[in-house]
């Protein structure tokens, strides 16, 4: 069901509905079996769940990765694949592991978004491409909607690519996709964007609107903003404190779904596990995602009052308030359920951040963004080296020091990395210099713009409110990621960028103001906002931007699209070598 990405100007359950009829088309009639790619399983679930593929035949699906195609598969073979040079390896030992068992097969490639040159010649090379010639298709899919307001292309190594393999793929596919979006929803009328890759995503979209012409449609998008992730490396690796922004740090949200042990949640009677989905279509959730966790236990208790009260309001009821409450018992069930399912999570977050680990580490992350003992050696990271703590924990903390502070003092940034490599082992020198290459650690030069990046754009907020907020920095508690803030200013705050010019200059790459792309009929309703994060956003970042439009008095409908939804673990696991190994 997708039912809950309907609603608003920009219905993203059109754009849902367009990536499913192009796939649909692809298969043919007859019954067929699907060898997947197993990092696009995820992903295309959101557009076509396994019963929507069987009802278009596909009667077996197996994994790349798998030894062999069963004998009992189906004569006809799609293989749904990114354009990955490895993947047309795997291709090619499945399609003659299947002539040596002189099983007659017909095959069908379907590359997701698009496929490469390097691709067809690999499989050239692999003597496999006359099995597949004239049925190769392209699934031009870059975006995967997630929810009313989020869609994402589903790349979380996009960052990496760019800084770490000067790789640009990600920027044509994103450029591609934001076309995709104007033949779906009309067209841009103007655009922003600050940063080196989202300057090369803009001048990409414009020599493709050159190529293909401005969308027919008279309405569509009011305000594209494309922020690069390396504007703001410090809202990825810091701690998330919202409800959805703590599931995704410390369980993982994988394509809007969580897997726990299913014990939790039947008195340990099965000990498998249980997949919950996390989106909109939930009432409750949709009511508690976006707030500071220390709100959500109360949010829940007021919930399960009410509950409680309406069962006992139907004793005595005449008989027309008995069919009324018969009538929504089914719903009551629901939210029962829904009740007992998002205690049990907070439970089990809640032993977390109760925790001195936790609360030690988030007291400094806290005390670095205020500036406090950013310029040193700081004992809680040489104590958590020492007790050899998971390495991503204390390379987080490493990377929040040296961003507030501007970087490092060069004898502070080699005894931290002396320390790492004693300690951890010598495979992570690898791991510091793609942090370093990707901007996260560096050495302190003389200029200081965090300290006035802080200050001009009130990135820290201190005594805000966690449970009845007035300023989006409660995401973070003290901190509002700079990403928001710039979108702040620019939509709502007079001058829009121009008024906080010095501030640009200040941040990596270069800026884009309000360039008009299309002509385009402005309603006076609202307008549409696009904000898209090449190289990923946080779960905070997203609850910032919602909490920005309900606060705001001007109607702006505001969709956020990224190449990926990060936490700071993956984020930095993504960067690392020594765990990054395929």
């Amino acid at each position: 069901m997708s039912s809950h990405l309907s609603g608003g100007r920009l219905n993203v359950a059109a754009l849902h509905d367009y990536a499913r009829k192009e796939l649909i088309d692809m298969f043919d009639g007859g019954a067929k079996t699907i060898v997947w790619d197993e990092g696009l399983i995820g992903p295309v679930s959101l557009i076509a769940p396994y019963n929507l593929l069987k009802e278009h035949e596909v009667n077996q699906m197996f994994s790349l990765s798998e030894g062999s195609i069963s004998s009992a598969a189906s004569r006809k073979i799609i293989f749904l694949t990114r354009a990955l040079p490895k993947m047309m390896d795997s291709i090619a030992e499945h399609v003659h592991s299947e002539e040596q068992k002189n099983h007659r097969r017909e095959y069908q490639i379907i590359f997701v978004p698009r496929k490469t040159t390097l691709c067809e010649t690999r499989l050239k090379n692999r003597g496999v491409y006359g099995n597949v010639k004239g049925a190769i298709h392209e699934w031009a899919c870059d975006f995967f909607p997630l929810e009313n307001d989020v869609i994402s292309m589903e790349q979380p190594l996009a960052f990496k690519e760019l800084l770490i393999d000067e790789d640009p793929t990600c920027i044509y596919s994103a450029a591609q996709g934001l076309s995709t979006l104007q033949d779906v929803f009309g067209p841009i009328g103007k655009v922003s964007c600050q940063g080196k890759a989202a300057k090369h995503v803009f001048d990409l979209l414009k020599r493709i609107k050159l190529e293909k012409g401005a969308p027919e449609k008279m309405t569509g998008i009011d305000h594209l903003v494309i922020l690069d992730r390396s504007i703001d490396l410090l809202s990825p690796v810091a701690t998330q404190l919202t409800y959805e922004g703590l599931i995704d740090e410390l369980i993982g949200i994988n394509h809007t779904k969580i897997t726990l042990p299913s014990e939790k949640f039947n008195n340990g009677e099965d000990p498998g596990k249980k997949t919950i989905i996390l989106n909109s279509s939930e009432d409750l959730f949709s009511d508690i995602r976006d707030k500071n966790f220390s709100a959500v236990g109360d949010a829940l208790r007021k919930r399960a009052k009410t509950i409680a009260a309406e069962y006992e309001a139907r004793h005595g009821q005449t008989m027309q308030q008995m069919r009324q409450f018969v009538a929504r018992l089914p719903q009551m069930n629901l939210i029962k359920q829904s009740l007992a399912v998002h205690t049990t999570i907070a439970e089990m977050i809640k032993e977390i951040t109760d925790s001195f680990p936790f609360m030690d580490s988030l007291l400094v992350e806290q005390e670095f963004m205020n500036g406090i003992d950013t310029d040193k050696i700081h004992p809680f990271i040489e104590d958590q080296i020492g007790q050899q703590v998971d390495i991503i924990k204390v390379l987080r903390l490493i990377c929040i020091q040296s961003i507030t502070n501007s970087g490092l003092k060069q004898k502070v940034l080699d005894y931290y990395k002396k320390e790492i490599i004693h300690v951890y082992g010598f495979e992570h020198i690898l791991s510091l210099t793609h942090l370093e290459k990707a901007g996260l650690i560096r050495v302190q030069q003389s200029a200081r713009p965090f300290t006035v990046l802080r200050k001009t754009l009130r990135l820290v907020v201190q005594d805000g409110s966690e449970s009845n907020p007035t300023d989006m920095s409660y995401v973070h508690s003290v901190y509002a990621p700079l990403t928001t803030r710039l979108v702040q200013h620019l939509i709502y705050k007079p001058g829009g960028w121009r008024a906080i010019q010095d501030v640009l200059n200040s941040l990596p790459g270069p800026t884009v103001m309000e360039e008009p792309f299309c002509d385009i009929q402005t309603l006076d309703s609202s307008k549409v906002v696009v904000v898209f994060f090449v190289g990923g956003c946080t779960m905070a970042e997203i609850s910032a931007l919602r909490f920005l439009v309900q606060q705001e008095e001007a109607p702006v409908e505001l969709v956020v699209a990224t190449t990926a939804i990060i936490n700071g673990n993956n984020f930095t696991r993504n960067l690392m070598e020594v765990l990054n190994q395929k």
